[in-house]
């Protein structure tokens, strides 16, 4: 079976956030890390090249394939943050509602600027992700 390219390592996060080119993205995921980190009090830790974790959980799906993830993270990409929550965390749909501007994937959250939505229902969505993930995967 192949291994996850995808894997906690002792990158510096603030390395990586320093090197992000644009001065409000860059600003924007300082904050974002700090708010997940108060929220979780949980460390930030580079997974794979791009990705920022907090926490991390073990899964085993039905086919077998296995592998550690973060428990909640986010990147940020050339075209949008990304935020990495669990895709069936509680009142998902009712918070994403009150969120702001944003798009959504199966388990994704792509905003522009963090101060396009509103951050108490960021903190409440980052609690429910995982509480979520901790329940399934404990």
């Amino acid at each position: 079976m192949a291994k996850n390219k995808t894997t906690e390592n002792d990158s510096s996060v603030e390395d990586f956030l320093n090197a992000v080119s644009d001065d409000l993205k860059r600003a924007d995921c300082f904050e974002l890390s700090a708010i997940i980190a108060d929220v979780t009090g949980l460390e930030a830790k580079m997974w794979g090249n791009a990705i920022i974790g907090f926490g991390s959980y073990h899964y085993i799906y039905e086919s077998g394939r296995a592998g550690d993830a973060p428990l909640i993270g986010f990147s940020p990409r050339k075209n949008a943050i990304v935020l990495y929550l669990s895709p069936e965390f509680k009142h998902r749909d009712q918070l994403l509602g009150r969120f702001g501007k944003h798009k959504t994937g199966k388990s994704c959250v792509y905003i522009q600027k963090l101060n396009d939505n509103d951050l108490g229902v960021l903190k409440q969505m980052i609690t429910n992700s995982v509480e979520s993930i901790r329940s399934t995967y404990s």
